[in-house]
């Protein structure tokens, strides 16, 4: 069954019915072909799907509208809650990190200005990057079957984010400190709660950014005998943690 996003404000629960937007319309009507009474399944991006047919195809706007038949809320995975702050590398690897993370279960992406970032994009390219990223992690939502969408926050600096440490349970800062550890040493006696991952960009977070994040819940990690790339260091990490906290 073919599946689709629709926000919650396009679910009208009194009328039973469910309003695809033009995105989401243009692929069902052009791309798909599919036509009145077709089923459906559709998430909201809130850990709710709904079945149902498809009452109303408007080819001019390219509009649909769903009638619901069921509505459920599956279970979702039992694993802490993960929020990567990545620091943005060049050119199109933004994109593929938020896809990729995404399809390993992170609740929040937060891309991430540090001394060494290369990219400083001025304020209106930022908007059209964030809302390029947030369609990316909706599409990969989609594909991949989670019924929720991750947050992806505004371009932040990093020291804006040390701000923010306190609020976790557990820091992941991935680096080539001499005191790092392997991560699955960091994760000796956790169990369950909030984690923040840093992953810092080319050439590593400077030795001031690390005397800066050192705090009592941050632990400095190793990924290994390799120096990963900045954006494969952060899919790393959460393949680790999917693998950790897998049933």
């Amino acid at each position: 069954m073919s599946r689709f996003y629709a926000p919650p404000e396009n679910i009208n629960l009194e009328k039973n019915e469910i309003s695809i937007g033009r995105e989401e319309g243009h692929h069902i009507i052009d791309v798909l072909r599919m036509k009145e009474s077709d089923r459906v399944l559709v998430f909201d991006g809130t850990g709710k799907e709904y079945t149902g047919f498809i009452k109303d195809i408007n080819n001019r706007s390219k509009t649909v509208v769903v009638e619901i038949i069921k509505r459920e809320t599956p279970a979702v995975e039992k694993i802490p809650e993960i929020h990567l702050a990545q620091a943005v590398p060049r050119k199109h690897k933004m994109s593929f990190i938020v896809e990729k993370a995404t399809e390993l279960g992170v609740a929040r992406i937060i891309p991430l200005i540090t001394d060494r970032t290369m990219v400083r994009p001025h304020d209106a390219a930022c908007e059209r990057k964030v809302l390029r990223w947030k369609t990316i992690a909706t599409q990969a939502s989609q594909q991949c079957g989670r019924t929720d969408v991750p947050a992806v926050s505004g371009i932040t600096m990093y020291e804006d984010i040390l701000g923010t440490l306190d609020r976790y349970d557990i820091v992941l800062l991935a680096c080539l400190s001499e005191d790092a550890v392997p991560i699955k040493k960091s994760l000796n006696g956790f169990k369950s709660g909030k984690i923040m991952v840093l992953i810092g960009p080319e050439g590593d977070f400077t030795l001031e950014e690390l005397k800066k994040a050192r705090k009592d819940n941050c632990k400095f990690v190793s990924l290994g005998k390799r120096v990963l790339r900045s954006d494969t260091a952060g899919l790393f990490v959460l393949s680790v943690l999917g693998y950790e906290f897998s049933a």
